[in-house]
């Protein structure tokens, strides 16, 4: 069996799971959030704990037990706890403001980058230079913090641009004057 997708998932309180068809339903105090499971998966719920399990043995329905698996226990934390990643703003001049759905970046474009968030996420700004992005979906709050990253990656040289907090970036050196 999948290592990963014969592992039982505990359900902490206040969250409710419920099938319907082949629909998982997953409700918690941080929102809602749905998921189709994969063909060749089922999914039973046994007091606190959700149990997949597969048809078959072989990879193909390996690989979508421990996919499924792992999305439901994403959702499961998502709704229970919620998903946050930090971004840092670096370079002079570069700002970042948010109003209500809309975040506007100033970096050093002509123009302000205007990126609108999606309802389920939340972001917020502090300093003017870190913005922290939280949601119970954990895809949703990983591509949001990606595509607001894209917008000014950070450049090897002077270190200018949108990174995640904690990340390191390699300084390469610039010319040498003779």
């Amino acid at each position: 069996m999948s290592r990963i997708g014969k592992q039982p998932i505990a359900l902490p309180p206040k969250v409710k799971v419920d099938l319907k068809g082949r629909t998982v339903l997953v409700e918690g105090p941080k929102g809602k959030l749905t998921l189709e499971l994969p063909a060749r998966t089922a999914l039973k719920v046994e007091g606190n704990e959700v149990v997949l399990s597969r048809n078959g043995d072989d990879a193909e329905a390996r690989a979508l037990h421990g996919l499924s698996r792992a999305l439901v226990n994403n959702m499961v934390k998502g709704v229970s706890e919620g998903f946050v990643k930090k971004l840092e703003i670096h370079g002079v001049g570069f700002r970042a403001a948010v109003e209500g759905a809309t975040v506007t970046m100033n970096l050093g474009y002509a123009h302000p980058v205007v990126y609108e968030v999606p309802e389920s996420v939340k972001v917020t700004v502090e300093d003017n230079t870190k913005l922290t992005i939280e949601g119970p979906d954990k895809q949703k709050v990983g591509l949001v913090a990606s595509e607001l990253r894209s917008f000014y990656p950070p450049e090897p040289y002077k270190g200018k641009g949108v990174r995640y907090a904690g990340e390191r970036i390699i300084r390469k050196e610039g010319k040498k004057v003779q």
